[in-house]
């Protein structure tokens, strides 16, 4: 039977490599890309020359968080979400020699061996919904926005045939682990083995090795 537990995302302090595990793994995130065009003028036509390309904008992701310290009593904020709130403020130890002026820290998101994003916080938001008597808060949603610092490029590939789809994830099979068992675990319901057969174009389900990589698309991919 292969392992159950599951992997926790987390985010990594590039300054400090202090590393911050989400309570829960996010239920959602979201991709932005950007992209610079400067439109071009075409005298007596009905519609313009096609836009020149000035590069591309960093991309953005969103991750919506839930932390939950309720039956511990212990406070939300200083067991986790000022850990994730401090990314957003300047570093003083690591200040910059031309400017004299320190920066928030660069950070990393990463959710297991699937994928990997590099970045900068842009903005983060906490909501308290659950308090002990004395007004600890024990219930958080904290929304954040990472602004990438390194190209797509350089990131590990998502999946095992191509550069990576973002959403999609990626699954090292253990010893004695079969697909069914995968997709009980991935997807709540084994008989979804065939997506996941379908998506590594596998013939066999019983000949998959340990160590394989499987990509698992999102459901309706």
């Amino acid at each position: 039977m292969g392992s159950s537990q599951l992997v926790k995302a987390k985010f990594k302090n590039l300054n400090t490599n202090e590393e911050i595990p989400c309570m829960f793994n996010p239920p959602s995130y979201e991709f932005t890309k950007t992209n610079m065009w400067a439109d071009q003028t075409s005298k007596g036509e009905n519609t313009p020359a096609v836009p020149e390309f000035n590069g591309g904008k960093s991309a953005d992701l969103t991750i919506n968080l839930y932390f939950d310290t309720h039956i511990t009593g212990e406070d939300v904020r200083t067991s986790y979400t000022d850990k994730i709130w401090n990314l957003a403020l300047v570093d003083k130890t690591h200040v910059d020699a031309k400017t004299g002026k320190g920066s928030p820290p660069q950070c990393e998101f990463s959710w297991g061996q699937s994928w990997s994003f590099k970045a900068v916080v842009v903005s983060v938001k906490q909501k308290f919904t659950l308090f002990l008597a004395d007004g600890t808060p024990t219930r958080a949603e904290v929304t954040v926005t990472l602004r990438q610092t390194a190209d797509e490029d350089a990131f590990p590939g998502q999946n095992p045939t191509s550069g990576g789809v973002p959403g999609q994830r990626v699954h090292v099979v253990e010893q004695r682990e079969t697909l069914d068992i995968i997709a009980a675990h991935e997807y709540g319901d084994s008989n979804y083995w065939r997506h996941i057969a379908l998506a590594n174009g596998i013939d066999n389900p019983l000949a998959v090795k340990p160590g394989t990589r499987l990509a698992l698309p999102p459901l309706g991919n």
